[in-house]
């Protein structure tokens, strides 16, 4: 009984900031479905890969951040299983972050700069390692653990805010860029 007291005393503290953070996370993943299908009829035929190394990772992250909250927001009678499923995330997208690191370096239109090897790869695998870290230390550990799981769930977000408004800004200007070359190509310069 006092362990489920605890447990419950503990993780009660946070139910505010992850319905906000689920919230969150959930209204974004909407909004990204929505601006997929705008961009789809500005996008190029040719992807060469670049939705499963740049767009899924955003809907990902986003539906990391939205599970975290269901998670510790549920009523759990201890945190041995909260700590597993944490723990089990982490592991979890320390492989994603692997596997977006290899579909992003075969895709064949972009290369990958400094500013996306850290967005895309470097700060997901941070924030995923935390949430591994956290998973391993939330019981004998809750009030630490619980702020990095949180720190790890704003990363995510973050990194999901700003690779989404990468992706459509890219995706924008390559459009805006293709179409002056083609209106430069129907009327030449006089001369």
């Amino acid at each position: 009984m006092h362990v489920t007291m605890a447990a419950t005393t503990v993780l009660t503290r946070w139910v505010s900031f992850y319905a906000i953070t689920g919230t969150a996370a959930a209204s974004l993943t909407g909004l990204q479905f929505v601006v997929i299908a705008l961009v789809a009829q500005i996008r190029p035929a040719k992807s060469g890969g670049g939705i499963d190394a740049f767009s899924t990772p955003t809907i990902v992250h986003f539906g990391t951040v939205l599970l975290l909250s269901a998670v510790l927001c549920a009523p759990w009678e201890g945190l041995w299983c909260v700590a597993a499923l944490i723990a089990v995330c982490g592991a979890a997208g320390i492989g994603y972050t692997g596997l977006v690191s290899w579909r992003a370096r075969r895709v064949t239109e972009y290369s990958l700069v400094l500013e996306d090897w850290l967005w895309h790869i470097v700060l997901p695998l941070t924030a995923h390692l935390l949430l591994l870290a956290a998973g391993l230390t939330l019981v004998p550990r809750p009030a630490g653990a619980l702020f990095v799981i949180a720190a790890a769930a704003l990363l995510l977000l973050f990194i999901g805010i700003h690779n989404a408004w990468d992706t459509v800004t890219f995706l924008v200007i390559q459009r805006l860029e293709a179409e002056l070359r083609d209106e430069d190509r129907r009327d030449p310069p006089a001369g």
